[in-house]
């Protein structure tokens, strides 16, 4: 991978309650972050509706990306699987269904990580589907027009997830990656869900509503979640995060690429 291939240029927004405010462009430091730096920023590696058309290069090594957070998702170079970062240790859950950690050389295209840090929750007061927990969780949100980080740990009656099989270049959208997906459905799975709940505003960026990512116990299941059922009583825990800093790609195929299409449609598809 060449190395002047990423990181050339930074955007940081900084978004408080109720507002967006764009803090302008920096050059990426190299150095690690020091302990209360950027613990409350949503950390992100490219856009969406770029990882869409097939943009699927890795750019950012995971020795770098650990830097910014110890919680997150996201998707490895080739699109080799589904990421989830829990706890500071990150993990690939291949398409096989296997789960394997994640060496710091291996790249991604596509991940969005923070330091967890709790700071409201909510509990389920019914067994509920990945949807419905979906509405009774955004109803009872400080704000919809803030960044959450969502965790939730415990058994799950239904835990449907998906993985993707790495891909051969010339890269095909993503619509068509995920049709070759493997599904895999658990019962009474015990484990974490890591993912995200973001603002509409974030549509092109991001995925707007929830993006989730489960990974079992025994590290031995975990993948992009399609379904599942939340039992009563189930906490669901939210870290607030007001910051965000997203870096791209200056040089390869993100750069030529169509990003001033609307691919919400697809997008919605892609993701259930």
């Amino acid at each position: 991978m060449d190395k002047k291939f990423f990181l050339g240029i930074a955007v940081a927004v900084a978004i408080v309650f109720f507002a967006a405010a764009f803090a302008g462009h920096y050059v990426k430091s190299t150095a690690p972050a020091a302990p209360s730096e950027g613990r409350e920023t949503l950390y992100q590696v490219s856009t969406i509706d770029a990882l869409m058309l097939g943009v699927y290069e890795g750019v950012e090594p995971f020795s770098g990306l650990e830097r910014h957070g110890d919680f997150g998702i996201g998707t490895f170079d080739a699109l080799d699987g589904e990421m989830i970062a829990l706890d500071g240790v990150y993990y690939q859950a291949k398409s096989d269904g296997t789960v394997a950690i994640v060496p710091g050389s291996a790249t991604t295209p596509f991940a969005t990580v923070t330091f967890y840090e709790q700071d409201v929750e909510a509990t389920a007061g019914s067994a509920m589907n990945y949807s419905e927990f979906s509405t009774y969780l955004s109803d009872r949100l400080p704000s919809e027009n803030m960044v959450y980080a969502v965790r939730m740990h415990g058994t799950f009656p239904v835990m449907k997830v998906r993985s993707v099989p790495r891909q051969s270049p010339p890269y095909l959208p993503l619509t068509a990656a995920v049709a070759n997906q493997t599904v895999f459905d658990y019962r009474n799975t015990t484990g974490t869900v890591v993912g995200f709940s973001l603002p509409q505003f974030f549509s092109g960026l991001n995925v707007p509503g929830y993006h989730l990512h489960f990974i079992s116990d025994d590290r031995t299941a975990g993948g992009h979640i399609l379904d599942m059922t939340v039992p009563a009583g189930m906490d669901a825990g939210l870290d607030i995060t007001p910051e965000f800093d997203m870096v791209l790609p200056t040089s390869g195929p993100f750069t030529g690429a169509d990003l001033t299409k609307d691919m919400s449609a697809d997008l919605e598809k892609v993701e259930r």
